[in-house]
């Protein structure tokens, strides 16, 4: 078992037009596509042509297909709705998502890389709001949270490759526990209780009050705590997909990469049959008390009897992270890292402000509490949440903090402005992500796993298979990419390629 598998991570992004009447606003999904179509118009990718053959949002991991009929709407992803939808030349997916821009991270190897291309989405997303502003003479401003606090809710998704050979239900079994509980970790604070903010407090995450079962194959109606869609956009007799949607959206890079890393963490812990055996009674409550709780001393009861706090069962979590037989360079340092967090939490949760999101939040709104005398109903604290989130440097909060200092880092500037063109070298990525920049022109469809072209002198077609999420890289297929004049002269590098 290698240390580094491939994960990825997706967000989707609020989304609000600024000097337009609410009454003549256009809607949000029009909106969101104008900002998605000037983008990929701006750098001479059209309007994107998606593939949705390999799609299958129906498919649910526990040994049926919903029928589509069942299904409500939102759950038909592998539907064209004519949106802006395109593979980009950094391996990732940018597209409208129930009426949200969306960017979909290129599969990556670690945790720290994740946080890379993840950045890099949202150097793409404030170019698109520049562009889409320009065309329409009003300002569109796009924020990094999950609820508008007026009863909708959004994701930011994680994506983790699982050996298909794991049981599911031992997933189920195993990692409810550990999602419920880090939100003490990765949770990015908010203002307000409940899905509408209808009671007065601040919470440690954005998605907890928006979820009310288990498990379930939905993501935005009846939303699970485990999601159960089985799309591996892999060979599926190899690999899972675990998706993962109760995170939330983070600033804070640190707080990022504990969460794509200690996941990863998890997810190899129940590939191995290793996971701490602490099951929630009421995984659903357990969620929501950890989430309004900020002082992190409630206790939530386990299936044995015992009763836990959330920081109990991340430190079991951890420790049993560190009886992996192998474990690499980034594992080592986020096990350590994970530490020193659980450790400063446990002592004063300000202690951890310079690397968690809700920390550095609700240390900003207690100053400003303290200041102005406000209580946590004043909408003034409402504000400053929203403008924590957005992604502009200009006016963005916890980039603020970050180029005072207060918010560590660890990436750079450079290599964020790098990853906006350029894909992942070590992952299937790297061809994708090379192959559309050069032969756009061509594309017929684009996909995660596969891409189609028109057949030599435009008769016909070739789709080039990339069903292997760790083939395909820089080291592998470079020379041979960068050497071609034209995709059918790289059918040879992908097994099941075919032409007709």
């Amino acid at each position: 078992m290698t240390s580094g598998r491939v994960h990825g991570l997706e967000t989707e992004y609020g989304i609000s037009l600024l000097g337009v009447p609410a009454a003549e606003a256009p809607h949000p999904m029009y909106l969101a596509n104008h900002v998605v179509r000037s983008y990929l118009e701006s750098i001479g990718f059209g309007t994107g042509r998606w593939d949705y053959t390999a799609e299958s949002p129906l498919i649910d991991a526990r040994g049926f297909t919903m029928p589509r009929e069942r299904a409500s709407l939102d759950q038909l992803t592998d539907v064209d709705q004519g949106l802006g939808n395109a593979m980009l030349d950094n391996g990732a997916r940018l597209y409208v998502d129930h009426a949200h821009p969306e960017y979909s991270g290129p599969e990556v190897r670690t945790a720290r890389d994740a946080i890379v291309w993840d950045r890099a989405g949202d150097a793409i997303m404030l170019a698109a709001t520049h562009v889409a502003s320009a065309a329409i003479g009003h300002e569109i401003r796009l924020y990094r949270n999950n609820t508008d606090s007026k009863g909708a809710s959004y994701g930011t998704h994680e994506n983790y490759l699982v050996s298909r050979a794991v049981p599911f239900g031992r997933i189920v079994r195993d990692l409810t526990g550990f999602l419920v509980s880090r939100t003490v970790v990765i949770g990015a604070g908010r203002v307000g209780i409940g899905q509408t903010g209808q009671a007065v407090g601040f919470q440690l995450g954005q998605r907890p009050d928006f979820f009310e079962t288990e498990v379930a194959l939905e993501t935005t109606v009846h939303r699970p705590i485990i999601n159960t869609r089985d799309e591996p956009h892999a060979l599926r007799r190899l690999w899972r997909r675990l998706h993962v949607i109760t995170g939330d959206a983070n600033q804070a890079q640190v707080a990022g990469w504990l969460k794509v890393g200690t996941a990863a963490l998890a997810v190899r812990l129940v590939e191995a049959d290793r996971a701490p055996d602490l099951r929630p009674l009421r995984p659903v409550d357990a969620f929501r008390a950890i989430s309004h709780d900020p002082d992190l001393t409630r206790t939530v009861p386990l299936q044995d009897g015992r009763k836990v706090t959330a920081l109990d069962i991340q430190q079991a979590w951890l420790e049993a992270g560190r009886t992996l037989p192998v474990l690499g360079a980034e594992d080592l340092a986020l096990l350590d890292a994970w530490q020193q967090l659980l450790d400063d939490l446990r002592a004063d949760w300000r202690r951890a402000a310079d690397r968690l999101d809700w920390a550095a939040k609700r240390l900003l709104l207690e100053s400003y509490r303290a200041r102005d005398r406000l209580g946590w109903d004043d909408p003034k604290l409402a504000l400053v949440d929203l403008q924590y989130a957005d992604i502009d440097p200009a006016r963005s909060l916890a980039l603020r903090l970050e180029r005072a200092g207060r918010l560590r880092t660890l990436v750079t500037p450079e290599e964020v402005a790098a990853a906006r063109r350029t894909p992942p070298p070590d992952t299937r990525a790297w061809a994708r992500g090379r192959i559309v920049g050069r032969f756009v022109d061509q594309l017929l469809g684009a996909g995660w796993d596969g891409l189609t072209f028109s057949g030599e002198h435009g008769r016909g077609i070739v789709r080039l298979e990339l069903t292997d999420p760790l083939g395909g890289t820089r080291e592998q297929v470079g020379d041979r990419i960068d050497r071609a004049t034209r995709p059918t002269e790289l059918g040879d590098l992908f097994p099941g390629t075919y032409a007709g």
